[in-house]
């Protein structure tokens, strides 16, 4: 005897009413723990390499440098391409794996990169410095703060900069902030050629001093009886004034850095970028959100605490969000929300109208007690809300109203005609549930390639077709 699964549900209606409410509570939990992004996480399968060679022409960067590490790269297993531009004394490598490399496989390949990067450095000319490998472009920023001050100078805000990132790394969700915009400091050794030619010193012989004097290096231990004493020579410099008072020699005699030159602390000129909020310089922090956290959470806990931040504050000193994927990420939950409120409405008044009270709340339940199941299958196998699996749940309730309107009104039909609830609603199961389940996988079909696509685009659409 084929089981009917309406027939049974409507005879022990005690253990069908217990599951009801079951489903609900576990799909109002699944609910409220599900992730909230703006969009699906995917694998950016891409890594740049940069190198550098001071002196040499752009020719000598491709032969000499470029060109040996491509053919390291080519090696690995998933390689598709590498893309070099080389200019005087410079190398750029952007190195792309094929679209078809499977997720849990890219940090491998990245990992044999920068090995066999790391064979064939050795085998460069002298003097070239790298390489220097970056792999973390899949760390979108989820908010961005400026923290500006005028008339304060950069490398003071840089320092309150850090404490701030210090502050927020300890939000739940935070992966990782960076600090943008902060122009490196320098020290400026400043002279006239002119003046260095009558004491009879040339700008080399600052150099050397420079360099004789900056250095760090072991002069030995004292073995005791006690703790091994180490001994040091520390000549590294720790303020303008000691490289101000460098001692320089010039035709027999000593002077000081500060006599033949003028020694002052800068930042980058000109500087690499600047960042300006409101046409203020300003340094921004990046926070990155840890891979399947709570948006919505996250957002009011980096509000909570950047207010809190901005209290304590220097007077002048401003902290000020400038983007919050947690707006974006609340708009796209809010219209669900209201989508699915308008379904259900029209549902329960259609429903209430043509087929009584008790029927339209029959058929309006039906449609968040399977959103409840399938809230509670994305909780366990990973997935969370986003543009991409929101999308499909919104495709998704038109199926799921038709169907509970048509298993309903033929079960209602059945009774009128005197059927009583038991064999009307084994009638609506056996002549519906293949029907509409054949509907169902016409409509799935048709997102059957994205949701088993090997590649970037199927990573980040693919849910649209498990969800559905």
């Amino acid at each position: 005897m084929n089981l009917n699964l309406s027939a049974v549900a409507v005879r022990e209606r005690a253990v069908t009413l217990f599951f009801i409410l079951l489903l609900a509570a576990a799909g109002a939990y699944a609910f409220v723990m599900l992730g909230r992004a703006e969009d699906p996480n995917f694998t950016i399968k891409t890594l740049t390499v940069t190198t550098a060679w001071p002196g040499a022409t752009a020719r000598e960067m491709q032969d000499l440098v470029a060109e040996p590490l491509e053919k390291r790269l080519q090696e690995l297993t998933w390689y598709d391409r590498v893309e070099t531009t080389t200019r005087p004394g410079y190398a750029y490598m952007t190195v792309t794996l094929k679209d078809s490399t499977p997720p849990s496989v890219v940090q491998e390949e990245f990992y044999q990169a920068r090995k066999k990067l790391g064979d064939e450095a050795r085998n460069l000319p002298s003097g070239v410095l790298g390489t220097f490998v970056n792999d973390e472009y899949s760390d979108v920023s989820f908010a961005l703060y400026a923290l500006k001050a005028k008339g304060m100078p950069m490398r003071e805000l840089a320092r309150k900069a850090e404490l701030i990132r210090q502050d927020l790394l300890h939000v739940p969700g935070v992966k990782k902030i960076s600090i943008l915009g902060e122009r490196p400091e320098q020290i400026f050794v400043d002279f006239s050629y002119a003046k260095l030619a009558t004491l009879g010193v040339s700008a080399q012989d600052i150099v050397a001093a420079l360099q004789r004097q900056n250095t760090v290096m072991p002069a030995g231990s004292i073995d005791t009886r006690g703790p091994q004493v180490f001994i040091r020579v520390n000549g590294a410099y720790g303020s303008v004034q000691a490289i101000a008072n460098t001692p320089i020699a010039a035709a027999g005699r000593m002077l000081k850095l500060s006599d033949i030159a003028d020694v002052r602390r800068g930042y980058e000129d000109p500087p690499t970028y600047l960042i300006r909020s409101q046409g203020e310089p300003a340094i921004v922090l990046s926070v990155v959100m840890q891979e399947g956290w709570n948006g919505l959470t996250l957002g009011k806990a980096l509000e909570a605490r950047t207010a809190a931040v901005a209290r304590t504050l220097p007077l002048g000193m401003t902290l000020d969000k400038v983007t919050d994927q947690a707006v974006n990420i609340s708009s796209a939950v809010n219209e669900f929300m209201l989508k699915f409120a308008m379904a259900l409405s029209v549902v329960l008044l259609i429903s209430l109208l043509s087929m009584g009270w008790r029927v339209g709340i029959v058929v309006a339940a039906a449609v968040p007690l399977t959103l409840a199941v399938v809230f509670l299958i994305m909780l366990e196998t990973g997935r969370f809300f986003d543009r991409i699996t929101l999308g499909a749940l919104i495709l998704a309730l038109g199926l799921l109203v038709d169907d509970a309107i048509i298993a309903i009104e033929v079960m209602v039909v059945k009774m009128e005609e005197g059927m009583d609830r038991i064999k009307a609603a084994a009638h609506a199961w056996s002549h519906t549930a293949a029907p509409m389940l054949s509907g169902t996988l016409v409509t799935v079909a048709g997102f059957l390639p994205v949701g088993f696509a090997r590649s970037t685009a199927g990573e980040y659409a693919g849910n649209i077709f498990w969800v559905v």
